[in-house]
């Protein structure tokens, strides 16, 4: 009982902590180029977590093998430069509000992958959760409207499938490692991966090509930022709060929850956004954002209380 208590201790720091990330992106919006802060916020987050991950290895008795280590390239390269990188591009299209809500339906993805991969069971009350959940992200997208960023919500869509990967990847190396060791490793190979990319991009025939896909967002980025005073502190934490610690919190959620109970973040997190988007960032919640909420709201309901009535009439 008091390892579920902690996890969903976890679960409410990082539902917090994630609500504030798409926020702080926009914010930055003209301080940094797209591509330069996602590698930056995920390489400093990653140095800042060595000396913890090299505590926790000491605390598993484990050690990282060749393998482990081609391991977390693949967690690195689904989170950092696929994920992220959709994530970031989605946002440069279309409101924070909107990728907030939309980027929230990797759950349908992550339940479904954990019962593939991990033999999670599905519950009937998980399944109603995930079709409100479905309903609430149709109504707040509105496709009868008409008004989206097509392209907007397929990179939102990718990321989120990726993501969800991610989360999964993830989860089965935590009992071994822990889930610092899993979030420093996966930062650390990740930003490197993409900084690979970036590097290319300043070479004349590396520029040409990504200018030619039409992911000229790749080209000659600069590789570390001339940075105002008013941008450090939000540089900051971006890095070390929306990156680190909310994906650590992320990570030991999983650790000591089910894949599916640490869905509840992102039941949680369509709610909490577009609220801080609207006080920070003035931006509009319209009559099917908050029906969307609502939504979300029940389908949180649903997915969290029948396991948490089931634990205390245990003990």
């Amino acid at each position: 009982m008091k390892k579920k208590t902690t996890g969903y201790l976890f679960i409410l720091l990082t539902t917090v902590i994630f609500s504030t990330m798409e926020v702080m992106l926009r914010y930055t919006r003209g301080l940094f180029a797209p591509m330069q802060i996602t590698y930056l916020r995920f390489l400093i987050g990653g140095i800042a977590l060595i000396p913890f991950a090299a505590a926790s290895l000491k605390k598993h008795g484990a050690k990282l093998t060749a393998r482990d280590l081609c391991y977390f390239a693949l967690t690195g390269f689904m989170c950092v430069s696929f994920s992220m990188v959709m994530y970031q591009m989605a946002i440069l299209r279309t409101s924070a509000s909107f990728v907030s809500v939309a980027f929230s339906s990797n759950p349908v993805f992550v339940t479904i992958l954990a019962a593939l991969l991990l033999k999670e069971k599905i519950r009937p009350n998980h399944v109603i959760a995930l079709v409100i959940e479905v309903i609430a992200i149709l109504v707040i997208v509105a496709p009868w409207n008409n008004t989206l960023d097509t392209t907007g919500v397929i990179l939102t869509i990718a990321a989120s499938v990726a993501f969800a990967f991610y989360m999964i990847l993830g989860k089965k190396k935590t009992p071994s490692f822990g889930g610092i060791v899993v979030t420093c490793m996966t930062f650390l190979f990740g930003s490197c991966e993409l900084l690979l990319l970036l590097l290319i991009g300043h070479s004349a025939g590396g520029a040409a090509f990504f200018d030619g896909l039409g992911l000229s967002i790749f080209a000659n980025v600069p590789l570390l930022p001339a940075m105002p005073k008013e941008a450090v502190l939000p540089f900051l934490y971006i890095c070390l709060i929306n990156s680190a610690a909310g994906y650590v919190c992320h990570m030991l959620a999983l650790e000591k929850t089910s894949a599916s109970e640490t869905n509840l973040v992102y039941f949680l997190k369509p709610i909490l956004s577009p609220l801080i988007a609207l006080v920070f960032l003035k931006e509009v919640i319209t009559a099917n954002m908050w029906l969307g909420i609502f939504l979300f709201l029940i389908g949180s309901a649903a997915a969290v209380l029948p396991g948490i009535i089931a634990q205390r009439k245990l003990h």
